[in-house]
């Protein structure tokens, strides 16, 4: 179970508690939680924190793209908001939690990597954007583990999807995780066949975002690896940590 940005309970929602905040992470370690999904940034001084929109605007009300703001002038828009998360300062200060950090802008890869290198054995590094995952995977001395972009994700379901085992397994051999939804609009992205050639070429799958209990269970029983959640309190149940 992947705690998604952290844990924000509704009481803590309540507060004014946002998610990937020091508060947010805080809140899932002390749940049991073994894993955090988060997201980053740099910001316009180059610092690498931990957000997941370009800008500040549904967070804190602030219309600015994150590359405009300073950290410092971001930690007091984030001090009422449960605290600015630095990566560099958040990796030092929670060694015994797992990252999944997901690189949002070109701008944040190469220092992501860099920051990342000295944790490469509790972080799996990615982004949505494979060219992205790869120049910070790059920086990073290429240790992390890492799992499937966009494009890479579309290639490996594909071929999946009609039975083209070599070039599945070749695909799949580049990564160490495919993190997906269920279902594309009606589409499964996740099937039988699909978990098996993953497993088979020793590559997990995590399933994103899944709230329901239930849901998690019957995943579980299809045999992913994980889920990522907004509600790891009652994730805990069905991932015991």
């Amino acid at each position: 179970m992947l705690a998604h940005r952290g844990l924000v309970t509704p009481e803590m929602a309540a507060d004014g508690v946002a998610e990937n905040s020091i508060a947010a992470i805080a809140a899932a370690h002390a749940a049991g939680v073994e894993y955090v999904e988060s997201d980053c940034h740099a910001t316009a001084d180059g610092e690498i924190v931990l957000f997941h929109d370009d800008t500040l605007e549904r967070v804190t009300g602030d219309p600015r793209p994150i590359s405009q703001v300073g950290w410092r002038e971001l930690a007091d828009l984030m001090a009422p908001r449960g605290g600015l998360a630095v990566l560099s300062d958040t990796l030092r200060d929670f060694p015994a939690v797992r990252f999944n950090i997901d690189v949002k802008a070109d701008a944040a890869a190469r220092r992501a990597g860099e920051i990342v290198a000295d944790h490469a054995d509790r972080v799996l590094l990615t982004s949505f954007d494979d060219g992205r995952r790869m120049a910070a995977l790059a920086a990073a001395g290429g240790e992390p583990a890492t799992s499937a972009g966009s494009s890479l994700i579309a290639r490996i379901v594909g071929a999946a999807a009609v039975g083209l085992r070599g070039r599945a397994d070749r695909l799949l051999r580049t990564v160490d995780a495919l993190q997906i939804p269920e279902r594309r609009g009606p589409v499964p992205v996740v099937t039988a066949r699909l978990i098996r050639w993953a497993h088979d070429a020793g590559v997990e799958i995590h399933v994103w975002t899944v709230n329901d209990t239930g849901r998690m269970r019957a995943l579980v029983d299809r045999g992913v690896d994980g889920v990522v959640t907004d509600r790891a309190d009652a994730a805990l149940a069905v991932f015991p940590a």
